[in-house]
């Protein structure tokens, strides 16, 4: 810049040196050669001069408008390097500068957005932890003081509160190595329909406790599936569970397994109580749940998270009091 506006000042200086001399020229020849020479000298200067200002004036238009951004860039750099993200900065000033302030203020949005997730993230996580703790806390004591007896029933609350731990600390592990994209797979050819019987199998017990009858229909002619057999039966052990929970006693849940075009379809019907509208849109969101839901809020997260890792697909259509139908598509065996 300043080789810039020196070599501008070289050509003013030049561009005076002319016009001086022609303004001159030209009273002189109006005037005669030797009427106006102290008047020539002094029309000379005050031209000079005029451009001179006249340079000043527009460089340092120019230069501000080069500088102003730069500014406004910096002070915005300056307060989110100090936490505050919801710096933004005028898009304004010349193309190049009006591109860098608009990436940034992209950044800044995602960098807020960013944060508040976090700290939500900590919030649900913290409540989450709190009434398992509270119970072994609160049990544990009780015993300690003889005011509960060390017996198996009153001992069963803190191992009970003791798995919820160790499935919600496995489940917060889980979304940490899908997010960072560290999720291991250990890949097998895999018939869907014998792993859909597989978690049918582990749900008897459950579903008969709360009177929920349970099917399958399974196409044979379905091929097999190249996946992580532990992640997927826990990825459908979790949308299974949900069912359970949510379909009242007289109820009933179906899952089936067909071809879908060139994909494999597994789909979890149930005729439980259904999703409610405001909050299908968000059932893949961490920590979302329904008002009197006992789960933790991961369960449709971490599936969700699964089954994009297998390169499928996942979906919810639900209608409250009609039930919910949840949709599989994975990518056959190759």
């Amino acid at each position: 810049m300043g080789c810039v506006i020196l070599g501008v000042i070289a050509l003013v200086a030049v561009a005076g040196a002319l016009v001086t001399a022609l303004v001159g020229a030209l009273l002189s020849w109006v005037l005669g050669p030797t009427a106006f020479r102290p008047g020539a000298a002094g029309a000379a200067l005050v031209t000079t001069a005029l451009v001179l200002v006249l340079f000043a004036v527009v460089a340092q238009r120019g230069i501000r408008r080069f500088s102003q951004p730069m500014d406004n860039l910096i002070d915005a750099a300056s307060r989110i390097e100090k936490g505050d993200y919801s710096a933004q900065v005028p898009e304004s000033g010349p193309p190049e500068l009006t591109s860098v302030a608009r990436a940034f203020n992209a950044m800044s949005t995602r960098l807020k957005a960013s944060d508040e997730q976090r700290r939500s993230f900590l919030a649900d996580v913290a409540h989450e932890l709190r009434t398992p703790l509270s119970v072994i806390r609160g049990q544990a004591e009780a015993i300690a003081d003889g005011v509960y007896p060390g017996d198996a029933d009153h001992v069963m609350p803190i191992l009970d509160a003791t798995r919820a731990l160790e499935v919600l600390v496995e489940d917060l592990r889980t979304l940490v190595l899908t997010e960072a994209g560290s999720l291991v797979l250990n890949r097998e050819h895999v018939e869907p329909g014998a792993l859909v019987q597989d978690v049918l199998a582990s749900f008897e017990t459950q579903s008969e406790a709360f009177g929920v009858s349970m099917a399958s229909a399974i196409d044979s002619t379905v091929p097999m599936v190249d996946v992580d057999p532990a992640r997927l039966r826990s990825a459908l052990a979790n949308v299974v569970s949900n069912a359970i929970r949510h379909t009242p006693a007289g109820g009933s849940i179906r899952l089936e397994v067909h071809n879908t075009g060139e994909q494999v379809g597994i789909t979890v019907q149930d005729t439980g109580e259904g999703i409610a509208p405001n909050i299908l849109p968000r059932v893949f969101q961490r920590f979302v749940k329904g008002p009197g839901s006992t789960g933790s809020g991961l369960g449709l997260a971490i599936t969700h998270d699964i089954i994009t890792a297998h390169g499928g697909t996942i979906d919810i259509q639900s209608t409250v009091g009609s039930g919910t139908a949840v949709h599989i598509t994975l990518p056959p065996a190759i």
